[in-house]
């Protein structure tokens, strides 16, 4: 089973409001076993428009990753975030099937 992404693209505007999004998310997270892969840190923007941070977790499955999206939990946090921050968020599958220079 392939695992799922959430990927954020973030520019905050009020690190206050934005804490307190950080803090509202943790329960939700743990509880669909998220595990963050990136977390802002140094990036260079190689291509395209960037933001400030850029934020990756990895669920167990896509599945698990939809449903902490969809859960009462985390929809409640949204508002937080969005008036506190401008993002984009993404929910991607992940890929497990051959790697380059792998048989098909």
């Amino acid at each position: 089973m392939a695992k799922g992404y959430w990927i954020a693209r973030v520019d905050v505007t009020d690190m206050e409001g934005y804490q307190a999004y950080v803090k509202a998310i943790g329960k939700p997270l743990a509880k669909y076993g998220a595990k963050y892969v990136t977390r802002g840190g140094t990036y260079e923007a190689v291509e395209g428009a960037s933001r400030a941070r850029n934020v990756t977790l990895e669920f167990p499955s896509y599945e698990d990753a939809l449903a902490c999206y969809r859960s009462d939990d985390y929809q409640a946090a949204i508002p937080l975030r969005q008036s506190s921050a401008d993002s984009e968020l993404v929910v991607v599958e992940g890929y497990d099937g051959p790697q380059l220079g792998e048989s098909a």
